[in-house]
């Protein structure tokens, strides 16, 4: 049977004791599969892998950088934003099978001879992770819905309303 090359791959076998980087670049519809390339993905996504290898470990930390395409959520004005996104990953060397129910998706174990990981889902969902459950321009004041930028809450009137007013009423309360 034909295996398909991994898009991100790198070789343990021979990786001495210590840190060591690796960088990959890719495109969203470069993934198997339709779920990268059908979202906002549309430029080129940097990819950083460190290694450090102990002697019965490695300590996997993924990073992935690039500019995705968004529409405001208010106003759907076309915005780009930087997205980035960290994922660490620890492998543990074992020479017998274990409990693999016990671990969790972090703690992977693997066999001493191993030559390479694939790391192409870990990227692919440490992308879609990063992405923001909300996308709102920084330019339109009637876009800001966390307030504005000096920390004061857009207001039509300058008077209280009631739960303000009850909200300060408890902040006193408990000073």
């Amino acid at each position: 049977m034909h295996k398909e090359k991994p898009l991100i791959e790198i070789r343990i076998a021979g990786l001495m004791q210590g840190t060591h980087t690796f960088d990959f670049s890719c495109r969203a519809k470069d993934f198997r599969g339709h779920v990268l390339a059908e979202t906002v993905f549309t430029r080129d996504i940097a990819v950083t892998v460190i290694a450090e290898k102990t002697e019965n470990e490695l300590t996997v930390t993924v990073r992935t950088a690039t500019v995705a395409d968004f529409t405001c959520d208010i106003c759907l004005v076309p915005l780009a934003r930087e997205i980035r996104g960290e994922y660490r990953l620890y492998y543990i060397y074992s020479a017998e099978e274990k409990n693999q129910e016990s671990m969790d998706d972090d703690h992977r174990q693997i066999d001493l001879n191993t030559v390479s990981i694939d790391l192409t889902e870990d990227v692919r969902e440490t992308l879609l992770l990063s992405l923001p459950m909300k996308v709102t321009c920084l330019g339109n004041p009637n876009c800001r819905i966390y307030g504005s930028e000096s920390g004061k809450f857009d207001s039509c009137t300058d008077e209280k309303s009631s739960w303000q007013e009850s909200l300060e009423k408890l902040k006193n309360k408990y000073r």
